[in-house]
This record gives C-alpha cells, sequence and structure tokens, in this order.
C-alpha cells in the first residue's frame, strides 16, 4: 500500500487553523521566534520540472544557484533532485529572489526538536506533563532482565529465538548523535556523520557528541546488544547486570547527528542527514539493500521543502519513519508529511500516553512510556538519598547536577516568595543562609526547578533534595551545571522528611549507563526496528508493501479500525512475519 493523502492539502489547513499555527510557507521574512532558526535563513524552492537526465539536472542545479547569487544570496545546502536550497537572504536579496520566474516559494529554516524526555521531568509553568513513573508490573507488559516491557510489547525474545533481528537492513537514525564507547553497542556502528555546522568537535562517534543523551538513548532501544551491558543500571526496573536488549539488534546502525546540543536542529540540516540516509542505498551509491530512517524529532510547522525531500527519500526506496510529538495535540511535522510513517506513544497498559499527538497522520503506536534504554556512560540519573534514618525509594538525580555525595544536616529552605507555607523557595533573589553547609530540603511548586536550586546553592547549600507536590517520581530538568548534587524525591518521603527536622541525611549522585525516558520520540525506533525486523525476513517488499503489512497486521487499540490515537494499532514485527 502506498501512503497517500488526497486531502493533505485540505487536512493541513485544517490542522494549523485550529492549532493557531502560522502559514507553512512565508514569503516575508519570518517574526523572529522559536520556530525560525534565524531571521535570514531561508529554503527556496525552485519550480520543478519533472523528469529530467542528469546532465540537464545538473544544468538546472547550476541555474538555480547563479538565481540565489544573483539576487545577493548565500547557498548554504543545495538538493538538485528536488529543486531547492538553503540560503541565507538579505531583506533586499529576498525580495529580489522572490521576484525571480524560476522561484516556486521562499519559507523559512524551520527549528525541530527532539521528541523525549527523563520520566517524571517537569518544571512548574511548562505544558501539561502528568508524567509518573509507570509500575512495570502493570499487566500487559512487564519488564525481566535484558528484556524491557517495550521488548515485550514486540515479543522481541520470540523473533530473536527464531533469527528476527533485522539483518541486512541498516536503521539510520537521525538525532542528537550517539555514545559509541556504550557496551550496548559493541563497537558496531556503520557509520556516522555530524550535520549540525554551528558546533565543533562533534564529529566522532567514539568521543563527545551526544551531549544531551537523546540519541544514545534511542539507539539503545533499536539496537542493544544482549549480553553486553555494563551493569551500571541504578534502580531502574526490569533490568539486570547486562543493561538492556535492543528490538533489532542485527541491524546495521547508523547516526546522523542532525540535532544539536541542545537537542535542536534546522530543516536544513535534518534534509542533509536524511539524504545521507537515503545515499547508504545500493540503488544511491551505497551498500545496503534497505535503508529504515527513524526520526525522534519534529516540530509545529510545515515545510514545502520537507516534504520535497521526504517524498524523494519514499521514491528511492527508503522507508522513513517519525514521531508524532508531544504536545497532546495535532501531529507534529516531518511525521504529518506524506510518504513519512507517524508512530505515536503508548503505555505498558497500552493506554495512549497523555502528551502523544493525534490526528489523520497517526499511522502505527508504539512503546513510549517509561522506556529503559542507554545514555552515555555515567550519564544517568542514578542517585540515592536518605534523612532521618530512611532510604528514599524512586530518587532521580537532576540532568545537570555534580556527581557527588553529601551528608551533613538536612534543612528546611523556606518560602521565599513562593504559596505561604509550601517551602517552594522562590524568587530569585530569595535566600536563607541556615542553608549554608547543609541539604537544601524544598518543595516542588509554583517556580521553576532551575530557579529553587540556583537559590539554594548562592545559600551555600552542599545539597538539594526538591520533593514532589504530587504523586509519582521526580526528575528535575536544569538549565546550568551545579558543582552540588541535586535529587528529586517522592511526596511522601519529602513530606515525612520535614516532620523528622532537625535531623541528619545524605544525598548521592553517582551517575548510570541507562535512564527512563518519555515520548513518541522513544515509540519510534520501536517501530522503526520493528519494521526493519520485518523487512529482513521479507525482503521482497518495497517499501509501500512493508508499510502495508506493518498496518493490517497491528494490534488494533482504541476505536475499531484506524483513529487519531491510535493509528492502524500497536505495531507487531511477529504477526507480521509469521501471521501469528
Amino acid at each position: 500500500m502506498t501512503r497517500t493523502r488526497a486531502l493533505l492539502a485540505a487536512t493541513l489547513a485544517l490542522t494549523l487553523a485550529a492549532c493557531g499555527q502560522q502559514s507553512p510557507v512565508s514569503t516575508t521574512a519570518p517574526t523572529a521566534n522559536k520556530d525560525v532558526v534565524a531571521s535570514d535563513a531561508y529554503l527556496v524552492g525552485f519550480k520543478e520540472a519533472g523528469q529530467i537526465s542528469a546532465q540537464s539536472l545538473q544544468q538546472q542545479a547550476a541555474m538555480q544557484a547563479q538565481a540565489i547569487t544573483a539576487a545577493g544570496g548565500v547557498m548554504t545546502s543545495q538538493w538538485a533532485d528536488i529543486s531547492a536550497a538553503a540560503v541565507r537572504l538579505s531583506p533586499a536579496a529576498l525580495a529580489k529572489l522572490q521576484g525571480n520566474p524560476m522561484v516556486e516559494y521562499v519559507e523559512p529554516d524551520l527549528v525541530r526538536t527532539a521528541q523525549g524526555f527523563k520520566s517524571g521531568t517537569s518544571d512548574a509553568g511548562s505544558r501539561k506533563t502528568n508524567f509518573t513513573a509507570q509500575a512495570l508490573t502493570t499487566p500487559p507488559y512487564t519488564g525481566s532482565g535484558e528484556t524491557t516491557w517495550g521488548d515485550n510489547a514486540l515479543k522481541v525474545d520470540t523473533l530473536r529465538a527464531s533469527g528476527y533481528t533485522g539483518a541486512g537492513v541498516a536503521v539510520c537514525i537521525g538525532d542528537t548523535g550517539i555514545d559509541g564507547n556504550h557496551p550496548e553497542f559493541q563497537k558496531k556502528l556503520k557509520g556516522f556523520k555530524n550535520f549540525i555546522t554551528t558546533e565543533t568537535n562533534r564529529n566522532d562517534p567514539y568521543q563527545l557528541n551526544d551531549v544531551s543523551h537523546h540519541g544514545t538513548h534511542v539507539s539503545g532501544t533499536v539496537f542493544a546488544q544482549y549480553g553486553a551491558g555494563t551493569g551500571g543500571s541504578g534502580t531502574l526496573e526490569g533490568m539486570d547486570v547486562n543493561g538492556v536488549g535492543g528490538v533489532a539488534t542485527g541491524v546495521n546502525l547508523y547516526m546522523a547527528r542532525v540535532l544539536g546540543d541542545t537537542g535542536s536542529g534546522s530543516s536544513s540540516g535534518i534534509i542533509n542527514g536524511v539524504n545521507w540516509c537515503v545515499a547508504q542505498l545500493k540503488s544511491q551509491g551505497g551498500t545496503e539493500a534497505k535503508v529504515v530512517i527513524s526520526l525522534s524529532l519534529g516540530g509545529g510547522r510545515a515545510s514545502k521543502t520537507e516534504q520535497r525531500a521526504y517524498t524523494s527519500a519514499w521514491k528511492k526506496g527508503a522507508f522513513t519513519v517519525a514521531a508524532t510529538g508531544n504536545d497532546g495535540a495535532a501531529v507534529s511535522y516531518p511525521a504529518a508529511y506524506d510518504n513519512v510513517v507517524g508512530i505515536g506513544a503508548i503505555d505498558n497498559t497500552e493506554a495512549k500516553a497523555d502528551f502523544s499527538n493525534f490526528g489523520t497522520q497517526v499511522d502505527l503506536v508504539a512503546p513510549g512510556v517509561d522506556v529503559i534504554s542507554s545514555v552515555p556512560v555515567g550519564q544517568g540519573t542514578r542517585a540515592t538519598a536518605s534523612g532521618g534514618g530512611v532510604n528514599f525509594t524512586q530518587v532521580m538525580s537532576a540532568d545537570k547536577s555534580a556527581k557527588a555525595t553529601f551528608s551533613g544536616n538536612v534543612v528546611k529552605a523556606g518560602d521565599g516568595t513562593g504559596t505561604a507555607g509550601a517551602n517552594e523557595f522562590c524568587g530569585t533573589t530569595s535566600r536563607n543562609s541556615a542553608l549554608s553547609g547543609n541539604i537544601a530540603l524544598i518543595s516542588r511548586g509554583t517556580c521553576s526547578f532551575e530557579e529553587k536550586v540556583a537559590n539554594a546553592s548562592a545559600s551555600g547549600a552542599k545539597a538539594v533534595m526538591i520533593y514532589n507536590n504530587a504523586a509519582g517520581a521526580l526528575g528535575t530538568s536544569l538549565t546550568n551545571n551545579y558543582t552540588i548534587p541535586v535529587v528529586g524525591i517522592l511526596q511522601t518521603d519529602g513530606q515525612g522528611l520535614l516532620t523528622k527536622l532537625p535531623t541528619t541525611g545524605t544525598v548521592a549522585v553517582t551517575g548510570a549507563d541507562y535512564d527512563m525516558y518519555n515520548g513518541t520520540s522513544m515509540a519510534t525506533p520501536h517501530a522503526s526496528a520493528a519494521a526493519a525486523v520485518v523487512w529482513a525476513a521479507k525482503p521482497g517488499l518495497t517499501n509501500a508493501q512493508l508499510l502495508s503489512l506493518l498496518t493490517s497486521t497491528a494490534k488494533d487499540l482504541g476505536t475499531a479500525g484506524k483513529d487519531n490515537n491510535f493509528g492502524y494499532g500497536l505495531v507487531n514485527p511477529l504477526k507480521a512475519i509469521t501471521g501469528q
């Protein structure tokens, strides 16, 4: 089946109207906002001439480059096969280029971001995040040993026992990079290329490149090798000394670093990464018979250039899979494009994750809540804390906490400008001299984690415990690095500790080699790996036939048949291969 959306334009217009988004095509300078790479960064699409010879294509590309130069623009990337380019334009150059009869459109170069985050992580005032740690013992899927609940949902153990591991198919991930030294990958990475030109020293998969940890986590879900882990799992459930196992341990793994240190990247850079993935195909001069492109990224505005690029990738034989997004709203891009397979997220009870975007462009769903996978070695959230003689459970370190251990007196931070009696310690100038040399105990509340930790650190605290104001684990996302250990603890532990003051306690952040993340970013590699396993078992399928098989064999969830929350349902690689 070819995935076509005959009413794509109408659907797109309605979706954008419903979400209050701007038009997908801009013919004027974009206003400054987080969706745009830079005010002078554009994508220009030239009128396409249809089927032409390679020589004519080169001639056409030369004419297009000349048009950009003549207008006073600077071309940063050119994609001759889709008659488009990335350019830097002054207002005068923009106006001149728009007046060229060869030009079909000019649009901003947009920002795309990673669609995953640590379980339990939320700042006050951010978008809706009802993300509490799910108990992995909840039916129908549980984790055991190296087999995560996501592996069990996809019947990975059965697939492996029958030799279905994806061998002979490539999975090319576009993300933040990878810790190629992680034992889970056994230095088997087939290819790596960095497409973030604004950041230096990120060109080696065996040196620091995945600063955000997102790409390493996604890669582990696809490719983590059984029996190869580090044992640095902390207290994450469903794991043993050998770490985790991936869904498709036999694939050839590639990483295109298209998202930078902040977890974001440009449309133009991602297109370059996608084209590199496609270039691995034998039909395009590479060595791979089949390529699945896995994109755990997205954004809320559409791009004509991106649609051209993904259509081209599909026509060349690649199978592109993308995350639908985490806004609990309309499907993001590129998942919403034609010729891209949109993946939503479910939890281990087969319920739709509350953050998972919905719409007609959702094709399949996969595990995306409390997904355990690899992160750069030592960079996980392994932590412990105690107070009043009690060792706390479900302790999570802040992502930019110092790796350190401190024991001392526990002191209530104080209210600051937060809610009276809430111990929130809000207000950027709030200080408490009693915290100096001690452990600050603070409640989650109306200001950001960053503000609380900054106040405690400025007050001289040697460690920080932030307790939740609701049930569930608490992860903390910080903007700045700190020289003191910072952890999140359960509401019951924090409130219980308050009743025991004055008392002593300990905060220890040791890091780990694994972590638990939420997001459609986590669902996407499950689905990408499943597609690779099926394609390896049925190599005669085209990409369109593979999609038809995956959608027709998916486990139907929600409303009978395809629906906007689950698409065709939970991807089921075993049934796609065996019919059972």
